[in-house]
């Protein structure tokens, strides 16, 4: 295998790659064999078909593409180790020669690692964030443990009223016909939660048990059902049941039974301290959003669009596992919201960006304050990680590799960045928030924690973050 790298404009470069004739000769025999029981050709049994008749009667390319899909990944790996640039994207793929007794040849492109020119880092300026307690959240958050500790009791002698929990037959008509999906049967609505589409749930207010309600709504442009977005519709509405919460009366009985405390004098002074640590989490953590904010805008890079697409997948990708362990499908999901794969890709594009530039800041802080993880950091580490999955110390080395044990110490190694990022900002008394939505800060210092929440990778000697795609274009 050869390889020859030509660098492209924007961080970009074009990977060519050569495979021997000889090889390519062992991977068509391979698709030969793999493929000879599936072809019929008169005169001779399934599987007994010599290869010279088959490509004879189909053309030589028959094989073309199997053989394609069987050399590009290994020989892309090997590409990759041999290449001394840092890819950073899914490579695109394309065959520009495959023909049988001349080497097979394709190309990569692929983004590289762009060069970070580092602005300030030390001494950003940031508004300090006030985390002082009201009486109001307090009072706020009792108010909710009264809600959650609410019984509900059955209500005949009365018409519906916000907040009551109700119980509803429905039937939706456009234009004088029932549309599909417009019907339900005993479903429970609480009024005033925003259930339903705007003005549906106010207009049961008043409606009583077993007299038939017309209720006119228009849905939204926006409705993710194209043949409804923006029509008018009337649903004929039965309310069935109607029930509401009853809340504790606020005393000491009340406290005792949803703390530790006996008094309500101590329990309302627990939640107090639980708002202020949850605050002052908060603060910590816009404190990080704002300074790697600062820092970003201060530096300068060029970041390829394959590197920001790459990321995209790579979001995406993780919440269909997260959807996944809910019991939730990605079609599922987009059939709720409305959605389209494209449509989330566009979604999620600020924040891969915003993840990138946080890595790559943060990256550049460790090289100029010659920022190191020490072994130490790596065995606690790697402590944490065996507790989690409840594996031997020394298997979750094995597991991770060299170059598993490499990334690890880089994750940690960014999280001190972020430490030190934070440690010589300088905070003001001003109080105005960045109108950018920045939580990479927090994820990419949250990086070193996932490698105990995430499964240890397998070892590996790949410079990108995915596989090649294996088909042939």
């Amino acid at each position: 295998m050869s390889l020859q790298v030509e660098k492209l404009e924007k961080n970009m470069a074009k990977l060519t790659i050569e495979v021997s004739a000889e090889e390519l000769e062992k991977a068509l025999e391979s698709a030969y064999q793999k493929n000879k029981n599936k072809i019929s050709v008169p005169g001779f049994r399934k599987g007994k078909v010599p290869r010279k008749m088959i490509e004879k009667m189909y053309g030589p390319a028959v094989f073309y593409e199997d053989a394609a899909n069987e050399l590009i990944p290994v020989a892309y790996e090997k590409a990759l180790e041999e290449c001394e640039e840092e890819i950073v994207s899914s490579p695109q793929i394309e065959v520009t020669q495959i023909e049988a007794g001349k080497p097979f040849i394709f190309t990569a492109e692929v983004a590289l690692k762009p060069e970070v020119t580092l602005g300030k880092y030390k001494g950003v300026k940031v508004d300090k964030i006030d985390v002082t307690v009201t009486d109001e959240e307090v009072d706020a958050q009792i108010e909710k443990e009264r809600e959650n500790s609410a019984r509900t009791i059955n209500v005949d002698d009365r018409a519906v009223k916000d907040g009551d929990i109700t119980t509803i037959d429905f039937e939706g008509f456009v234009d004088g016909v029932a549309f599909e999906g417009g019907k339900g049967t005993d479903y429970p609505l609480t009024i005033g939660s925003g259930a339903f589409i705007p003005g549906f749930e106010e207009q049961l207010v008043g409606a009583e048990i077993g007299k038939e309600v017309e209720v006119k709504v228009t849905f939204p442009e926006e409705y993710h059902a194209p043949d409804l977005a923006g029509k008018e519709a009337v649903f004929k509405c039965t309310v069935k049941e109607i029930k509401e919460k009853q809340l504790p009366e606020l005393d000491d009985e009340f406290a005792s039974e949803v703390s530790t405390f006996d008094t309500l004098a101590e329990y309302k002074e627990d939640v107090k301290k639980g708002i202020a640590m949850k605050k002052e989490e908060e603060a910590k953590r816009a404190k990080e959003d704002a300074v790697i904010e600062a820092i970003i805008a201060d530096s300068a890079m060029e970041i390829p669009e394959a590197m920001i697409e790459t990321q995209q997948r790579q979001i995406v990708d993780d919440f269909a596992q997260r959807m996944q362990m809910q019991g939730l499908t990605m079609e599922q999901y987009f059939q709720f919201t409305g959605l389209n794969p494209q449509a989330m890709l566009e979604q999620v594009k600020p924040q891969a960006l915003s993840r990138i530039q946080s890595r790559l800041v943060l990256e550049a802080v460790v090289k100029a304050e010659n920022i190191e993880a020490t072994e130490e950091d790596f065995d606690a580490e790697v402590k944490k990680m065996a507790e989690v999955y409840q594996m031997e110390e020394a298997k979750v080395k094995e597991t991770l590799g060299e170059n598993g044990k490499k990334q690890v110490m880089m994750d940690l190694a960014i999280s001190k960045a972020v430490d030190f990022v934070l440690e010589n900002a300088k905070e003001g008394k001003a109080a105005a928030k960045s109108t950018k939505s920045a939580k990479a800060a927090k994820e990419v210092k949250e990086d070193t924690a996932e490698a105990a929440e995430e499964k240890p990778a397998k070892k590996t000697t790949r410079k990108t973050t995915k596989k090649a795609e294996t088909t042939e274009e």
